[in-house]
């Protein structure tokens, strides 16, 4: 687990306020380390709240120096290129780091410890958040299904919409209410907040689920678990929704869904029915046609960032006559309504 007290650099390189810089925001609004500086020379000067809508000081900066110069001492790669790789480009700034005495946390699929190891100092390290940690799991075989507490899974319409911010939001709920919940991450973004968890996308196919389950059974004794999704049914090249619904054995669902989104962000010819049918297909999907366990979705969680407060409560207001179902946005008026269909 990360020590709270290192001071963190998040490079966000030409991507700050955009999709692609999602870990950085999510460190910033959920983590636990202070956050010194954002490294984006394109944005450089400005604070956080001028480029994204989260109530943040945190300066931007045009360079590693300069970070360095505000106390950072961990510098984390807080931007995910498409596929996920390490881009050749970003290999100079990741050595001036680890020449600096820096330690290094890596969310992306190329594991950066071969690279820079032998440059390391004492009390330096290399986290790479997609390398499993233990023993390869076995075969999942439903065994969270005989567990009595409340396993929910954050399913979504789409990538990148919000299902781990709407998980962390709930599970912040029903801390603070007194509920014994646990958050179990399954992504890198996730795994760097909570210091604990799984990277999903790293394990072979045949043992993702084994990864989930035995994960799921680890959190036995609390009686909510939130378990953060990954992917969508609806996505092409998503194949992690149904390792979280197997391992999980999932009684109950959130649905994450950006208002008015029509069609999947990097597939314009994929449409999103409506959400109703969107709903019976993750809970036909998680019971395996009642096969299984049962799983409704239980409320929907509506990412509102892009509307003005007028029209999110109308669009909200909408989904709910849609679907019949309790709808918020869990960040912006709150997670107590998604936290009460659950408990």
């Amino acid at each position: 687990m990360l020590d709270p007290t290192r001071k963190l650099a998040l490079y966000a390189e030409a991507t700050m306020g955009q999709l692609n810089a999602k870990m950085t925001e999510g460190i910033i609004r959920y983590g636990r380390n202070p956050v010194v500086a954002v490294i984006d020379s394109h944005v450089a000067g400005k604070r956080v709240r001028d480029v994204c809508k989260l109530d943040s000081d945190v300066p931007i900066v045009a360079t590693l120096d300069e970070a360095i110069a505000l106390g950072a001492d961990v510098f984390v790669l807080g931007t995910a290129p498409s596929g996920g790789r390490v881009p050749p480009e970003w290999m100079a700034v990741l050595q001036a780091a680890v020449d600096a005495g820096m330690s290094l946390v890596n969310g992306l699929h190329d594991p950066l410890s071969p690279v820079f190891g032998h440059d390391l100092k004492r009390g330096q390290w290399i986290w790479d958040i997609r390398t499993p940690i233990g023993e390869i799991p076995p075969i999942a075989t439903a065994r969270a299904a005989r567990l009595p507490n409340t396993r929910v899974l954050m399913v979504g319409t789409d990538m990148a919409i919000g299902k781990m911010t709407a998980g962390l939001e709930i599970y912040r709920v029903l801390r603070a209410r007194g509920t014994d919940a646990a958050f179990l991450a399954t992504g890198q973004i996730g795994v760097s907040i909570m210091g604990t968890g799984i990277p999903l996308d790293a394990y072979r196919v045949d043992h993702a689920s084994g990864a989930v389950e035995r994960m799921v059974m680890e959190a036995a004794g609390h009686d909510v678990v939130i378990i953060e999704g990954q992917g969508s049914l609806l996505h092409p090249g998503s194949t992690a929704t149904l390792p979280l619904m197997r391992g999980s054995c999932c009684n109950a669902m959130i649905l994450c869904h950006r208002a008015g989104m029509e069609y999947l962000d990097t597939f314009n010819d994929v449409r999103i029915p409506p959400l109703r049918n969107v709903i019976e297909l993750n809970e036909m999907t998680a019971s395996a046609n009642h096969v299984l366990t049962d799983a409704k979705v239980v409320g929907i969680a509506l990412n509102t960032r892009d509307l003005s407060e007028n029209d999110a409560r109308r669009e909200i207001a909408r989904t709910q006559r849609e679907t019949g179902l309790s709808v918020t946005d869990p960040v912006r008026f709150g997670a107590g309504l998604l936290a009460d269909c659950i408990v």
